[in-house]
């Protein structure tokens, strides 16, 4: 069994090739129960926390397992937050056969299943690119919108400057080709956006609804909480919505969650989930000047795609 570590999972992921390996799998049969979050502190909602995600298809079983500590930064600037390993097994013998690391394929399978969302719901011409977030995965998320879509300019907003200029050197040390700005006008750079991407920790939405203009398309991918949300209700009332996974959406995302609560949306408006827009292989969006709105809180099948393509990829060297 291999041990696959964070730099070769890295080394051997692209954007081009996992969007249409999850492209690919999503079009086909697959199990994916209800992933299971254990929260550690059960008198708090937002405690350290214990998961695990099982899945399977016709080559790979995998689960991922992700411990999810809060304070541990505060505690230590060397500990991380989360930790996640993926395991994955033979599907013809059930052999193991890697044990991947799962916080790096997180991050590329995260902004790859936003992407391939992109490819099915925003314009094909789109070419203006916000990206609202300044973690680790931000950079992840402007490269790969930039793989699915012509995009020829990228703007990173963000509460830390500093942040935000980190970001966009990453971004333009791998795309040099993009015009990739600091974001000092939220409202002006969501009204002229074609694509407004968000991972982000804020526990309230990030701008009005009413900023986003006809045509354009979003997502959100930061949330993973029944009573938080990056995005307000007026977006969700006018949006066409699609999910990545209506059994992990609608037990977590306050997207969509606190609008059905106040009874200005019903979770059977959400136009469809990824595996739908994979097995149609058309563009979901209804005209050019419909908006779409993509909620993600993640997916086992997606965890597993990734950590496939990595084990495939090793193992030939």
């Amino acid at each position: 069994m291999l041990v696959i570590n964070a730099e070769l999972v890295h080394q051997s992921l692209s954007y081009q090739e996992l969007v249409s390996a999850l492209d690919e799998t999503f079009s086909r049969p697959a199990g994916m129960p209800q992933r299971q979050v254990f929260s550690l502190d059960v008198s708090s909602s937002h405690s350290d926390a214990f998961a695990v995600l099982p899945s399977w298809n016709e080559k790979t079983i995998a689960v991922k397992a992700f411990t999810y500590f809060p304070s541990n930064p505060k505690k230590d600037p060397n500990l991380a937050s989360l930790y996640s390993k993926i395991l994955i097994f033979s599907r013809e013998t059930g052999e193991p056969q890697a044990l991947v690391d799962g916080t790096s394929v997180t991050y590329w399978r995260t902004a790859a299943v936003s992407a391939l969302g992109s490819r099915y719901l925003s314009r094909e011409n789109s070419s203006k690119l916000l990206v609202c977030g300044t973690g680790n995965l931000a950079s992840f998320m402007a490269l790969a919108h930039a793989s699915v879509r012509p995009i020829t300019q990228i703007k990173v907003w963000g509460r830390s400057e500093v942040k935000a200029r980190a970001t966009i050197e990453l971004v333009r040390n791998e795309r040099p080709d993009i015009e990739v700005f600091y974001c000092d006008n939220l409202e002006a750079s969501v009204r002229e956006a074609d694509i407004i991407s968000c991972a982000t920790g804020s526990p309230t939405p990030l701008f009005p609804g009413e900023w986003v203009q006809a045509g354009t398309h979003t997502d959100f991918v930061g949330n993973h909480n029944h009573d938080r949300r990056e995005c307000d209700s007026a977006l969700i009332q006018k949006s066409a919505v699609f999910v990545d996974s209506k059994i992990n959406v609608f037990a977590e995302a306050g997207e969509l969650l606190l609008p059905a609560a106040e009874g200005v949306f019903s979770l059977n408006d959400v136009k469809g989930e990824l595996a739908q827009l994979c097995q149609s292989g058309t563009l979901a969006r209804e005209s050019a000047e419909q908006i779409t709105l993509f909620k993600t809180v993640g997916t086992a099948l997606s965890d597993l795609v990734g950590a496939q393509l990595v084990y495939a990829k090793v193992s030939q060297d």
